[in-house]
């Protein structure tokens, strides 16, 4: 799932057992000590998550997640205070691949989770989607709720779908990198931005715009079953931390030396320039709202100054206004 969710779904692996279907040669499947560490310090480990993994289950018979990957490599790490072992501060489908977060102790987890209830996380993910998307740049902004349907109900939906029950605002926004085909197929190559954290959200954005995720088998009904991955992947995370922001990025996994059933033909944009543009653009957020936050913080202090002013001019006042009285009741005393 997107960044702020809860993984109820239990998806199936985008390998269908009937279809034959098998990773393109040198992409390495998903085992218990293949964990791709990106970065590491004394407060997180930050891990490329395979696709078709799950990050963590309280299930016996889950064999391979990465909280079982973590523990297996780094057990001196594992914290017996928390149930997993491992603070994961966000999350990631079962099916998507990419950056992840860990954090290692109680109070790296609490400043992470600021930046994500805050809005000031970037996340950048890949994807390829069905189609060409005409439109280069779209700000896709629909409601997102769970779906009651029968057989569906882990599932979610936009509002207005029948059984669409509790929509929360949403938005995405779509960057059309190139256009090609996959298996003969037409498809683009996208970077999505979601600009909140609702469960499944590029997912059913993709899918509510004409556009679903290649291999998205659970938003396609079980339909798209040939890919052997759902490609969608998680390839930066920027956190906005004190005294140095936190920035990870995993490889981008949509390429033709990758997986040779992905061709491109036509291409606007770099993942590179897209992204430098998208940090660019949030840098340049940060400083406006450290510039406003430091005007208000002088504006609150000139305040205050005015309010010490006025109180000091009044106790004058008190002062004199009694000396005076004292030198009449003298004076008339005389």
């Amino acid at each position: 799932m997107e960044p702020g969710g809860v993984d109820s779904l239990r998806e199936p692996t985008s390998v269908q057992p009937d279809s034959g279907v098998e990773p393109a040669s040198g992409v390495e499947t998903a085992s218990v000590d293949s964990l791709k560490v990106l970065y590491q310090s004394c407060d997180y480990i930050i891990v490329d998550k395979h696709w078709d993994i799950r990050i963590d289950s309280k299930m016996w018979y889950e064999k391979h997640t990465v909280q079982k990957q973590l523990g297996l490599r780094f057990p001196e790490l594992a914290d017996p205070g928390t149930y997993y072992g491992f603070r994961f501060c966000h999350q990631l489908d079962y099916s998507t691949s990419g950056v992840l977060c860990v954090a290692l102790n109680k109070a790296a987890a609490g400043r992470v989770y600021h930046c994500f209830k805050d809005r000031r996380a970037t996340k950048v993910y890949l994807a390829l989607v069905r189609g060409w998307v005409e439109e280069e740049k779209m700000t896709i902004d629909f409601s997102i709720g769970e779906n009651t349907t029968e057989g569906r109900t882990h599932m979610m939906c936009i509002q207005g779908t029948d059984g669409c029950e509790n929509p929360k605002p949403c938005q995405s926004q779509l960057t059309v990198l190139e256009y090609g085909d996959y298996d003969g197929d037409p498809v683009t190559k996208v970077v999505l931005q979601p600009l909140t954290g609702r469960t499944h959200q590029l997912r059913v954005h993709c899918e509510a715009v004409g556009h679903p995720i290649v291999g998205d088998y659970t938003y396609s009904l079980g339909e798209d079953s040939a890919p052997y991955r759902m490609m969608l992947h998680a390839h930066l995370l920027h956190l906005p931390l004190e005294p140095l922001p936190l920035q990870a990025a995993a490889p981008d996994p949509f390429t033709t030396p990758t997986d040779p059933r992905w061709r491109p033909q036509r291409c606007l944009r770099t993942v590179e320039g897209v992204v430098e543009t998208l940090l660019e653009h949030r840098a340049a957020e940060e400083r406006t709202e450290r510039e406003e936050k430091k005007r208000q913080q002088e504006e609150r202090s000139r305040q205050q100054e005015e309010r010490r002013k006025r109180w000091r001019g009044r106790e004058e006042s008190e002062e004199q206004r009694r000396m005076c009285q004292q030198w009449l009741s003298e004076w008339t005393d005389v």
